[in-house]
């Protein structure tokens, strides 16, 4: 598990959607960048300005996937009437 704090509420937010919608999220810390999925996002209550720390699960990133063939081979509406 990789921890983290921010106090950018930006990342933040774009952390609790990443959470909720269960996709995966990438956060670059230093020279590396972890990619995975969220675990939690708790708020610090007693800090000032607000700070909060991030855990994510690392996780492989998936490859891209090329379709396995071209668009669609149906014929173009205007053919059939003309």
């Amino acid at each position: 598990m990789f921890t983290f704090e921010t106090a950018d509420q930006k990342e933040v937010r774009r952390f609790r959607i990443a959470q909720f919608n269960g996709r995966m999220a990438t956060v670059k810390a230093g020279d590396s960048t972890v990619t995975g999925f969220v675990r939690s996002v708790l708020e610090q209550e007693s800090s000032m300005p607000p700070r909060w720390t991030i855990t994510i699960i690392p996780n492989e990133p998936k490859e891209e996937t090329k379709p396995l063939r071209p668009a669609s081979r149906a014929r173009p509406f205007a053919e059939d009437y003309f």
